[in-house]
């Protein structure tokens, strides 16, 4: 593999296990607040986020050894309207200049695996953002998001709210059937 679509995986793959984590911890908050709903939200998305730095990481097999990695990040742990600040400019960052700029990177290298695992987190961030949106505006409202069941394609990631019978029988980023599925209800 080339040496700058490793980095750049280990790159992602540091900052989506970030992610995992970031989210779970904000998840802990805003139950504590009284969001259960936006909890749910951010449980979901850590899983989704997980499953991204998996993809990565697993690309990077034949790539053994000890390396610094450096990624994105946002910190701080403030109130769960705070905190949807921080994810929404996470996921942003990632759709906006991250993912684009190391799919790039992947092609021309010549890197299929890698150009693979950068689109379907790239496409499935693109989710995320949106949904954190809708939270943050049902936060500063002061009430709880209204949250049907959260569906992540256990895939690529992507996220959708609803009944997985109301989804397509496959995953529109990566074609997985319905049953590669993870509801949290």
């Amino acid at each position: 593999m080339h040496d700058m679509t490793a980095a750049n995986l280990r790159s992602a793959y540091g900052g989506e296990s970030m992610a995992h984590m970031r989210y779970q911890i904000w998840g802990d908050k805003a139950e504590k607040e009284g969001f259960p709903n936006v909890a749910r939200l951010f449980r979901g998305i850590a899983y989704a986020e997980q499953i991204h730095a998996t993809n990565h990481f697993v690309r990077l097999a034949k790539e053994a050894g000890d390396h610094l990695v450096p990624s994105m990040a946002p910190f701080g742990f403030g109130k769960t309207s705070d905190n949807l600040v921080g994810a929404i400019g996470g996921e942003t960052f990632e759709v906006n200049e991250m993912y684009p700029t190391y799919l790039e990177a992947a092609k021309f290298q010549g890197e299929k695996a890698a150009q693979v695992s950068f689109n379907y987190a790239w496409e499935a961030e693109k989710t995320h953002a949106a949904l954190f949106t809708r939270a943050k505006e049902a936060v500063d409202g002061g009430q709880d998001l209204k949250l049907g069941k959260v569906q992540v394609c256990g895939v690529c990631g992507w996220t959708v709210e609803g009944e997985l019978e109301g989804l397509p029988d496959e995953c529109p980023i990566c074609k997985a059937k319905k049953d590669r599925f993870t509801t949290f209800a």
